[in-house]
């Protein structure tokens, strides 16, 4: 029977959903795409695509492809912090069907981050068994400010957009000119430690690590090979030994911890000079987890972390105004300084 009223219950579902089309948009992947007018409603494929749709337009977001934690949800809008569950279509632990999102009735599907021939095929075959619209919109840093308002035009809050790409080109002017002229030699040899052993990087050019050159960092998970695929890897203690980076950063609280007393890391130069940070991640990650719009809060404090003496960004004042215009919160002075403390911490603490 389940196989039976599977396909009813798809039908139905679309033509419950199904809006008149009238225009036509090109996505990153060079895809032509037939979408309504009005766009109410958005389904999330993945954590990076939520956060877009929710600093845009957080009215038209269906749900979170994962519930925001309890200590996530004080750094989210309250009207928002509470919808539903609904797994996600790319990525690792992909947990959508097709059901699931039928049920949430979206005008329009969005995928935020790589473009490859793997996103394609799935954005190709979901759009056709569904009859519902999906963009597949290029992540990468550079391309943020014509994402944002691409997606802004799409949902028809062009002004928000406009103010949103505003922040983003200003940043990054701001930091080509401060580090216009500075050589490779001159710029910190960086490792991003990803779980709770460290030992999983981004390779540089992963969409997850381009932040380390984004803010003037030397990505040393470096393969020297154009042909290798630039993704997340496992990496070995001896090869972190080899490139023993002088600067570490990283989202995971358990490595973070532990990296200090451990004598597997005890001799890399991170370690021993104490230039080990952490990022803070609520409600996102602010240098990944997920690779989205939440990095350019990444950007003001990493690269003040690599070049104090050539970005003086007051981190309150500018993490302030970044959650006010991102994520639609005032924060208190409790959750700020929990966010700050987050950053800020040493070894000692």
């Amino acid at each position: 029977m389940r196989h039976r009223s599977a396909p009813i219950l798809l039908l139905c579902l679309s033509l419950v959903v199904a809006p008149s089309w009238s225009r036509t948009v090109e996505d990153s992947a060079g895809r032509r795409v037939e979408i309504p007018d009005k766009v109410e409603r958005v389904y999330a494929a993945g954590p990076p695509a939520s956060i877009l749709v929710y600093v845009v337009a957080p009215d038209r977001l269906t749900g979170w492809p994962r519930a925001p934690r309890d200590y996530e949800r004080p750094y989210l809008a309250a009207e928002y912090r509470d919808l539903p569950e609904t797994g996600r279509l790319t990525g690792r632990g992909n947990s959508a069907n097709l059901e699931v999102v039928l049920r949430s009735r979206p005008h329009l599907i969005i995928d935020f981050g790589s473009i490859n021939d793997t996103y394609v095929s799935l954005a190709d075959r979901v759009q056709a068994q569904t009859g519902i619209p999906y963009l597949l919109i290029d992540g990468r840093f550079d391309n943020t400010p014509t994402a944002l308002r691409l997606v802004a035009d799409i949902l028809g809050v062009s002004a928000r957009g406009e103010e949103l790409a505003s922040y983003a080109e200003g940043l990054f002017q701001e930091l080509d000119e401060a580090m216009d002229g500075v050589p490779e030699e001159s710029r910190p040899r960086v490792y991003m430690a990803r779980g709770p052993d460290g030992q999983e990087t981004g390779l540089k050019g992963s969409i997850n690590t381009e932040i380390i050159e984004r803010a003037g960092g030397v990505n040393v998970a470096d393969p020297g090979d154009a042909s290798v695929r630039r993704g997340i890897v496992r990496s070995s203690m001896e090869q972190v030994i080899a490139v023993d980076p002088d600067t570490i950063v990283t989202w995971d609280e358990n490595f973070y911890r532990r990296v200090w007393d451990d004598p597997l890391w005890a001799g890399i130069t991170a370690v021993r000079d104490g230039r080990v940070y952490f990022s803070p991640t609520a409600p996102f990650g602010w240098i990944d987890r997920p690779p989205s719009l939440n990095r350019l809060m990444g950007l003001k404090w990493l690269s003040g972390v690599f070049f104090p003496d050539r970005f003086a960004h007051d981190l309150r004042t500018e993490t302030r105004r970044f959650y006010k215009l991102f994520y639609h919160v005032d924060l208190d002075d409790t959750d700020l300084e929990r966010l700050i403390a987050w950053a800020q911490q040493r070894p000692a603490d």
